[in-house]
């Protein structure tokens, strides 16, 4: 896939869908956005449909598959090398946080506790089901797959890439806090950067697939914690 213009508005694409998503519900149930952010899942799945659709026509208009741009190869792999991956790539997004949260916030380790907080339990359980596959597909799909393979230039590939997989963290959920802002976006930089490297030099996209996965599943089963149990959430913003 050669670089091409539509990559300018199709990276920023999910930043954008965020903002107008969560200033939309701001206006339609008369609340302030920072009222709604424990609603940041929904809306993210909700926008992973639209996103996943997207790249279904991107698909369908380019004559390939989702698998195919991707890079998906479906063979036997190390079990190893695929564990240490992974296990990394853990390492590197909690990292993240915490030193996020230390540059902006001054504590550590800090985790912004709106992250898990608590929403109905029934959907509480349905996100275990929907948000981690839904937002690892939308996302590799558009940062790996189209993004990654819409450069020619080696550090072009990498870097602009991930610059909007991090950013677009940013506005999940949307808060026009600049320290908010900046502690989501340095939370997810490194660990963006590491995957785009990782996927350019042909690493196997299984093995990052599962690692988000695992990533996204840990949050899920948090907000299903303090969804059963408000008090434990209680505790965390005193």
């Amino acid at each position: 896939m050669k670089h091409n213009k539509k990559i300018w508005f199709f990276l920023p694409m999910r930043c954008l869908l965020f903002v107008v998503a969560f200033s939309f519900c701001s206006i339609i149930t008369k609340r302030n956005l920072t009222e709604l952010t424990h609603w940041w899942t929904i809306l993210a799945s909700v926008i992973n449909l639209v996103t996943i659709v997207v790249l279904w026509i991107i698909c369908k208009c380019g004559n390939t598959t989702f698998r195919e741009m991707i890079h998906y190869e479906k063979k036997q792999r190390n079990i190893f090398n695929g564990f240490l991956f992974i296990v990394i790539m853990l390492l590197l997004g909690i990292g993240g946080m915490y030193l996020a949260g230390m540059l902006c916030y001054g504590e550590f380790p800090y985790l912004a506790p709106m992250m898990i907080a608590p929403i109905p339990p029934y959907l509480a359980i349905l996100n275990i089901f929907i948000l981690p596959l839904t937002t690892t597909i939308a996302e590799d799909g558009v940062y790996l797959g189209y993004g990654v393979n819409s450069f020619t230039s080696k550090w072009a590939a990498i870097f602009i890439p991930a610059f909007f997989y991090a950013l677009q963290h940013s506005f999940i959920p949307t808060i026009f806090d600049m320290k908010f802002i900046t502690y989501r976006f340095l939370s997810f930089f490194p660990l963006t950067i590491w995957i785009c490297f990782q996927y350019y030099r042909g690493c196997s996209i299984s093995y990052i697939m599962t690692g988000h996965w695992i990533l996204n599943i840990a949050t899920t089963i948090q907000i299903v914690i303090t969804s059963f149990h408000p008090e434990i959430y209680s505790t965390l913003i005193k």
